[in-house]
């Protein structure tokens, strides 16, 4: 199982940007394809971004598409989410993931079988 730990989150203006980061433990990183959810109180996790074990594909939320990228670098075992053009709808917990089997597309949240423990992204009007 990988581990996850997210980092990156903050207070940023509408419009802002920022760049959340996911450093990952264990050497199969690069075998796993990772994605980015998101969370506020009273609902459920939302998808928000996907990337294929290689980098080779991504998959973006509607609402996000053209704002925000993700990105990996697996020589470093890390994901990235880099968002801009915030809006104050996009606050909420972010949170890294990665698929439950290694060298499949991941998308939907049962895809997803480890978790980080998440980042605080607000952003105000």
């Amino acid at each position: 199982q990988v581990q996850l730990v997210e980092s990156g989150g903050g207070l940023v203006q509408a419009g802002g940007s920022l760049r959340l980061s996911c450093a990952a433990s264990g050497p199969t990183f690069s075998r796993y394809s990772m994605g980015w959810f998101r969370q506020v109180p009273g609902k459920g996790r939302e998808f928000v971004a996907a990337i294929t074990w290689e980098g080779g594909s991504t998959h973006y939320e509607e609402s996000v598409k053209g704002r925000f990228s993700i990105s990996r670098d697996n020589a470093k075992n890390t994901v990235y989410l880099q968002m801009h053009s915030l809006k104050p709808e996009d606050t909420a917990v972010y949170y890294c993931a990665a698929a439950r089997r290694t060298l499949v597309v991941a998308r939907d949240l049962i895809d997803f079988g480890s978790w980080g423990q998440g980042t605080q992204v607000t952003v105000s009007s």
